[in-house]
């Protein structure tokens, strides 16, 4: 069970890694919300490596222009923790605090476009 981007496993796993609640679009005539097809997920390290920054970063750079990942993150509403592979995701440009004694604080990284028809 770990992080994945096309099948290539994160170099350290996240400190704190969840999916991001979707604002509500608009209500129907029955009185229900009406939600975005599309959901996000985020991860967050306190500190990170070199390595694990660079890692990063080459994430957002490989795909940036073609646009689509596979990620494997945890299922959304299982009931225990499995991971579950995300087709068609986008990456976004990583978010890095300072450089302190060697290593990037307060790192995020968001995967956005994460179908709702895939969940179970």
């Amino acid at each position: 069970m770990t992080y994945k981007i096309n099948g290539q496993a994160f170099v350290i796993q996240p400190s704190v890694a969840k999916w991001i609640e979707p604002s509500v679009l608009d209500i129907d005539g029955n009185g229900h919300p009406i939600y975005p097809a599309v959901t996000n997920f985020e991860m967050e390290w306190q500190n990170l490596n070199p390595s694990g920054t660079f890692q990063l970063y080459e994430f957002f750079r490989a795909l940036h222009i073609t646009g689509s990942a596979v990620v494997e993150l945890p299922q959304f509403g299982a009931n225990s923790y499995t991971f579950y592979a995300y087709t068609g995701c986008v990456v976004y440009l990583p978010r890095f605090g300072n450089f302190f004694v060697g290593q990037t604080l307060d790192v995020r990284l968001t995967i956005s476009k994460i179908r709702y028809d895939t969940f179970s």
